[in-house]
């Protein structure tokens, strides 16, 4: 069981505070949500479990060991994979080429995203938005991370692309936490941890069972 944390978690971006002092915990296995508008503070959440932004206070918790001062690429080494919302593949590679940076047997991606397959040979940067997202979760996949955390995994999918995403993340053996602006209609099904951030405060923290009654 993996589990990560803030504790008393402030972010600042120069003269402004973008969390103020928030807390939050994601067990795993299993599937945290962060909801939240533009500007909630839920990306920058994501990114401070991640080390790709410092904290000004407070505390980055990993199976309950304090890694604040641990740096994003240690983090990675050590089991964490961050999916941004924008740039997650490299542009100037193919498909391929992209997913042999996680594994060499890129088939357990192909099996999960077969979109992909008639597209390895394409440069990456000439993909839709839906098939970079697919690209980049695959590549997470592939990874096999103990936690997983995705800002807006779906964005640019079809519906049908979409449910079968947060069906791969569901069944992912990590802890999962997902950035999103509002709860996904295939998750509202799903045992799910919901944590709903406004102007860098947390106002609600329950199941997604709660949130949707």
């Amino acid at each position: 069981m993996t589990t990560v944390a803030l504790r008393h978690a402030r972010v600042r971006y120069g003269p402004l505070e973008a969390l103020h002092g928030i807390g939050l915990t994601a067990p795993g296995p299993g599937l945290t949500v962060l909801l939240g508008r533009n500007g909630s503070g839920r990306t920058t959440a994501l990114r401070a479990l991640a080390g790709t932004v410092p904290l000004s206070g407070g505390a980055v918790l990993w199976d309950g060991a304090d890694v604040t001062r641990v740096p994003a690429y240690e983090r990675a080494r050590r089991g964490m994979c961050l999916v941004p919302e924008r740039q997650a593949v490299f542009g100037s590679l193919t498909v391929r080429e992209n997913l042999e940076l996680a594994a060499r047997d890129p088939a357990a991606a192909l099996d999960a995203y077969p979109q992909l397959r008639p597209l390895l040979q394409r440069r990456a940067g000439t993909l839709s938005g839906g098939e970079q997202r697919m690209l980049a979760l695959s590549r997470a996949l592939l990874a096999r991370a103990r936690v997983v955390l995705v800002d807006e995994p779906a964005q640019g999918m079809s519906p049908a692309v979409a449910a079968r995403t947060y069906e791969l993340l569901g069944a992912l053996d990590a802890c999962v936490v997902l950035a999103e602006q509002r709860l996904p209609p295939a998750l509202r099904g799903r045992p799910a941890i919901v944590y709903e951030l406004r102007r860098g405060a947390v106002v609600f923290a329950g199941e997604a069972g709660e949130l949707t009654d």
